[in-house]
């Protein structure tokens, strides 16, 4: 499992999944064959994450080897990450509550012994021991795995699922605020209120072929509970009407200008925006800041070599910088950053966000109805 930190490494990987490996992945999506096998899934998430290749780069490849039809379960897996960010940009409070409650936890459990072990992949449970390990090598875990990971984690070891989603988000290389967050929610049983998802000794070893033996799990817990609701919040996401020359600030989440909706308009300089271990609630493994760095990089050289003015620059610089638009972070660790130091930003919207977010006020299942529709509307 290698991710390579380039825009050629994740078009490469993109265009090897569409001929090799689309054609199977609706029915071999959910299995596990272990890390040195991952041709039954696409592994595009580290790069979609940080918009090295966007949502519409893939669908549109995938719509021109298969119909709709055909590919619908591979569209509605990458459109998943838009309706999370949706769900959470309409209820920004969910994240930061789940930080204040973090904060909390970590004191609680930094001498727990329970909880070092099981960050250290030192329990009884053999496949989750190595979903650890391989959590951190590889920075990366088959999202089938990730759900009997986190439900693992709540109902047979015990813990708070916000020390998980802590635990996910300082390693992986595709962790997204909205995603990450909102998908540990959902396990434990407080996204979808008394609806959670239990980890099953026959499902586990159905989709990993059966590779660990004797996985002793409980499998009658019942749902955490949360009293906290979030009624939506109503936002806009509007983009001015003129964009006049001005700088452009962004961020580790959109690292391809050139396949952004704004890449024809003239900026007089673009700065990357780099955000330190030091300005995050949730703090970075060395290999994931390294990740982000190389990435920001290849951002950096791809647009000198268009000539185009570019400099990569500490988020603690942005005050300095006058007339600027910025391309929007979401939420998450840059625009708390923003917000906690009173700095007001003109921000950019995608169009993609802008048409598919508006559909976010209800469950997913709701919101793939509109998916065919949205997809449309980019053809």
């Amino acid at each position: 499992m290698i991710f390579g930190a380039s825009r050629a490494k994740a078009v490469d990987q993109l265009n090897n999944f569409i001929e090799q490996n689309l054609t199977d992945y609706s029915k071999l999506r959910n299995f596990d064959f272990g890390s040195d096998n991952r041709s039954n899934i696409s592994c595009l998430s580290p790069y979609i994450t940080h918009g090295i290749i966007n949502e519409l780069e893939v669908i549109n490849k995938s719509l021109k080897k298969f119909s709709f039809v055909k590919n619908e379960k591979f569209i509605q897996e990458v459109m998943w990450r838009v309706y999370w960010k949706g769900w959470l940009e309409l209820r920004p409070n969910v994240w930061s509550d789940y930080l204040i409650e973090l904060d909390k936890l970590r004191d609680e459990f930094k001498n727990d012994q329970n909880y070092l072990n099981v960050i250290e992949g030192r329990t009884n449970i053999e496949c989750f021991n190595q979903w650890v390990n391989e959590l951190k090598e590889n920075n990366y875990l088959h999202n089938h795995t990730r759900m009997w990971f986190a439900s693992i984690w709540i109902f047979t070891l015990e813990l708070p699922w916000q020390l998980g989603a802590e635990f996910f988000m300082q390693h992986l290389y595709d962790g997204d605020t909205a995603s990450n967050t909102l998908g540990w929610r959902w396990v434990a049983g407080v996204q979808t209120q008394g609806k959670h998802y239990l980890a099953s000794e026959w499902n586990i070893n159905k989709f990993t072929n059966n590779r660990f033996q004797n996985i002793k799990l409980n499998e009658n817990a019942s749902p955490k509970i949360s009293n906290k609701s979030y009624p939506l919040i109503k936002r806009n996401f509007n983009n001015p009407q003129n964009l006049e020359e001005k700088n452009l600030l962004i961020f580790e989440n959109n690292l391809s200008f050139e396949i952004t909706d704004f890449q024809e308009n003239n900026f007089k300089k673009i700065y990357i925006i780099s955000n330190k271990n030091e300005n995050r609630s949730i703090k970075l493994s060395e290999k994931l800041v390294k990740f982000k760095s190389l990435l920001m990089k290849d951002q950096e050289q791809r647009l000198k070599d268009k000539s185009i003015d570019c400099e990569v620059i500490d988020i603690s610089e942005v005050k300095n910088i006058e007339n600027y638009y910025s391309l929007y972070p979401a939420v998450g660790e840059n625009l708390d950053y923003l917000n906690s130091n009173n700095i007001k930003m003109v921000f950019l919207y995608r169009n993609l966000d802008q048409l598919s977010w508006q559909y976010c006020n209800k469950g997913f299942f709701n919101f793939k109805n509109y998916i065919p529709k949205i997809i449309s509307s980019f053809k």
